[in-house]
């Protein structure tokens, strides 16, 4: 039967995540780049500064329920996200639906692109919908003491507004302005639910029909076919009047200019073009966040094939000197910069090798996200702004697939970077400690750093076998504090009498394919060569070297955490062998007097050899597999003065730790002395 062998690393079996969980009671919280919401559809949005954190105001896109238009906008209620990081968002929530505003059809589903601003202490939600009492569509108002709600929709919408996708510009004149539909424009009162009593009217041709609209229009004379969704804003001296319009089929970002909140305009151009999959609409916002500006847009990414399901995405946004916009290219990878310690969705790329595809991992349930696969041997992607400040004791953790003659390094800055982790994997026929072919399934491995990085830095993953790569995601962790470096001169043993300090040799790799070989004889032979000079004298300093065959390692004075020595552990932060492995263990007990019959208690996962001032005292064979004092020696003597105490413990394809303490005639710990 075939198994996989993953040099190095403990394998399990990937259960991808769903993400749409639900925590009952508490606002969930999801880790994204491009999209950035990954659990719903997300459209329209609209994201505001308050109270030191990025809010984002979207439409809810949905599938049509039975008796809608199937290939037609569906939009029910609204959500309210929030970051401080423009990566980690937590949903909290719905704040506004169509059932519950008094004013609106309730099975209208057509709750378009809305607006939130602050102003005297209030948050104020505007959103359009269609009205229960009439055609069109009207824009409403909800109002809140907090950016999250709770909202309380007004029973009317504003008069005199007859249009969709509102935006609010608080200009430096201290006057809050209602821009709405095809760039029309007006003024608000003060109380943000009426429009100024001064507001003008202009009369408008729609085809046969002439009629009367408020406001005046932005965007006459300006490239404005199809055009909707304003966003106004100020900047430098001049307010931006950007929307949506249809270039030739589909609909660019553009934008204009003015000294004056109302106009008029002039066009200065695209924010950004059509997008390439033939996407029909695109809508945004602007914002200046923490002294970047940066644009909030949508895409159809989790729909590829039905672009009225939409996702947020985010890019920096730059201007020229003279004030205009630099026109922004979107990306997968977004913008923000990941711990190390997130999940990072190493597929959403900022460049990659002309080899490097993606693809959804699920056409079916896309909110699975993506992989990117990596076709061949020397095929890299680039993922830029990850912060190892967090990773003190770190590994790896990777989300992706394995075949026979896998390779796959993480790398740091470019293709031939240090080398921060890696996975290979091999598929053989002999057994080992997995015992089915994985091959070709997604599985979560582990890796151990040989390198961490300082700061902010990019990673690159590279292909290294001969085998195709698929890769999700990345992720690095801080191991638990299994043990420290020894700081002060001497350690007692713990309550319950167990040495905790110990002076430990770097793993000698061993051929160990299977536990069932340690019988005694074969373990006396194991135990009884000579792997080192001085092997059975040597009091070791920490740092000192051996000459090990060709092994060169080193020895380490640790003071464990544990009433256990957790030697796996130890061989995977300082160690090239974690399976497969024979570890020498040493420490000196100092007595202040002698001590007689004494027993030495002891344990280990694998099999161990004790020794007490040069004689063996203890054998614990075969594969084992709890780690308790559960072996016990013929009583000894303690010598008043150092003592020495020495253990090895080997261990093929499993964990590997091992404990010791000493006890009295009554088996009680014995904890009277000193160690160094």
């Amino acid at each position: 039967m075939k198994s996989v062998y993953l040099h190095n690393y403990p394998i399990h079996r990937l259960m991808k995540y769903s993400l749409s969980l639900l925590l009952l009671g508490l606002p969930a919280v999801m880790t994204a780049q491009n999209p950035i919401i990954r659990d719903q559809f997300t459209a329209d949005p609209t994201a505001r500064v308050f109270n030191g954190k990025v809010y984002l105001y979207p439409s809810h896109d949905i599938l049509p329920p039975e008796g809608q238009r199937k290939d037609w906008f569906c939009m029910e209620d609204y959500h309210v996200f929030s970051s401080e990081n423009l990566t980690d968002w937590t949903d909290h929530g719905v704040i506004v639906s169509q059932d519950k505003v008094p004013w609106v059809r309730p099975n209208s589903y057509s709750m378009w692109a809305p607006d939130c601003i602050c102003r005297n202490g209030k948050y104020y939600f505007f959103f359009p919908s269609a009205p229960a009492d009439g055609r069109g569509f009207g824009i409403g108002v909800a109002v809140a003491d907090k950016p999250e709600g709770p909202f309380t929709p007004m029973p009317e919408p504003i008069k005199g507004i007859a249009g969709i996708d509102p935006c609010v510009l608080q200009a430096s004149d201290g006057n809050a302005y209602i821009f709405w539909g095809a760039g029309r424009c007006a003024k608000l009162k003060e109380n943000m639910t009426e429009l100024a009593d001064d507001t003008p009217k202009e009369k408008v041709k729609w085809g046969d029909r002439e009629f009367e609209m408020y406001g005046v229009n932005c965007l006459k004379d300006l490239p404005n076919r199809q055009a909707e969704g304003p966003f106004a804003f100020e900047r430098g001296g001049y307010y931006y009047l950007t929307y949506p319009y249809v270039r030739e089929k589909t609909e660019v970002l553009a934008y204009a200019m003015s000294r004056q909140p109302m106009g008029p305009y002039e066009y200065k151009g695209l924010i950004m073009a059509e997008h390439a999959n033939g996407c029909w609409t695109n809508h945004h916002s602007i914002v200046d966040y923490q002294g970047q500006w940066y644009l909030f847009y949508h895409h159809n990414d989790f729909s590829p094939r039905d672009d009225k399901r939409r996702s947020v995405c985010i890019e920096k946004l730059y201007f020229n000197s003279d004030g205009t916009i630099q026109e922004v290219k979107p990306t997968m990878r977004g913008v923000g910069i990941n711990k190390a310690t997130e999940k990072i969705e190493i597929d959403r790329y900022s460049e990659a090798g002309s080899d490097v595809t993606t693809q959804l991992i699920d056409t079916l349930n896309t909110f699975r996200g993506f992989q990117a696969t990596l076709q061949k041997k020397g095929s890299w992607l680039r993922y830029n702004d990850i912060d190892f400040a967090p990773i003190t004791d770190g590994y790896a953790v990777i989300g992706m697939k394995v075949s026979d003659n896998t390779s796959l390094y993480i790398r740091e800055k470019t293709a031939t970077g240090k080398v921060i982790a890696k996975v290979t994997a091999t598929v053989k026929s002999e057994n080992g400690p997995f015992r089915r072919d994985m091959s070709g399934q997604w599985l979560t491995l582990t890796a151990p750093l040989e390198y961490t990085p300082k700061g902010v830095t990019d990673l690159v993953v590279t292909n290294e076998g001969g085998a195709t790569i698929d890769v999700d995601w990345v992720q690095f962790k801080n191991r638990p504090k299994y043990f420290s470096p020894v700081t002060s001169p001497v350690a007692n043993p713990d309550e319950q009498g167990f040495i905790r300090r110990w002076m430990l040799l770097e793993p000698i790799k061993q051929d160990v394919r299977s536990n069932v070989i340690f019988t005694n004889t074969w373990l006396e032979e194991a135990f009884g060569k000579t792997y080192f000079k001085d092997q059975m004298t040597i009091l070791p300093k920490d740092g000192q070297k051996v000459k090990v065959g060709k092994q060169t390692l080193a020895w380490h004075a640790l003071d464990s955490e544990n009433y256990n020595m957790k030697l796996f552990r130890f061989a995977e932060k300082y160690g090239q062998q974690t399976y497969g492995s024979l570890f020498w263990a040493v420490t000196v007990i100092d007595c202040p007097e002698e001590m007689t019959d004494v027993r030495l208690a002891a344990g280990s996962n694998g099999a161990s050899q004790w020794w007490l001032n040069g004689e063996k005292v203890l054998l614990l064979e075969g594969d084992r597999r709890m780690v308790e004092d559960d072996g016990m020696s013929p009583r000894l003597t303690l010598k008043k003065g150092r003592n020495v105490l020495r253990c090895a413990v080997i261990n093929g394809p499993g964990l590997s730790d091992m404990c010791a303490r000493l006890i009295d005639t009554d088996g009680k710990p014995v904890t009277n002395y000193t160690i160094y």
